[in-house]
């Protein structure tokens, strides 16, 4: 997994869109759902000084054997359209050193660094390569891990069903 700077506008317009996931229940979530593909929603919303609708894949899940342990799960293009972006949102209480882990079908990823905490959670976010794209669209369970302490990793599934095409219908 890599990392690039990104201007502060796709900050400013990813930051608004975590704040939209934060907020969102499964019944009444922020910005308007466009489309659902598989487990995956794209939800649009303009925000405050764009020029046009910023769109997000967005998934909530909570770890199966921890139900007050959530995550939020958005995939995005930048609205300069220069990069394509996963960012996740953990609760507060991860440990920050130890990064966030993801495993597709059984096979490590990596670790990506957490970039900030907000009031609600701590963000992590990579910058997709064509590579990673490719694994999230043809695999069937993601797995990402948050670490408590040093040796107590939480592997919180998110369902595959649908990204290839969510992710293809983003603007």
């Amino acid at each position: 997994m890599t990392r690039m700077t990104i201007p502060l506008s796709a900050l400013l317009i990813g930051i608004g869109l975590i704040a939209a996931a934060l907020f969102a229940q499964p019944a009444q979530a922020q910005g308007t759902v466009r489309a659902q593909h598989g487990d995956w929603q794209m939800s649009c919303d303009m925000l405050p000084g764009a020029s046009e609708e910023q769109c997000a894949l967005i998934q909530n899940v909570t770890a199966e054997d921890q139900p007050n342990v959530a995550l939020s799960v958005i995939v995005m293009k930048t609205a300069d359209g220069e990069a394509r972006l996963l960012r996740v949102l953990a609760p507060l209480g991860v440990l920050l050193p130890n990064g966030l882990g993801l495993n597709i079908d059984g096979e490590d990823q990596g670790r990506v660094a957490f970039v900030r905490c907000l009031p609600n959670g701590c963000v992590a976010e990579v910058v997709m390569d064509d590579a990673l794209i490719e694994r999230l669209s043809n695999g069937e369970t993601g797995i990402f891990i948050i670490f408590r302490t040093p040796e107590e990793g939480i592997g919180i599934p998110v369902s595959l069903s649908g990204f290839e095409e969510g992710f293809a219908a983003l603007p």
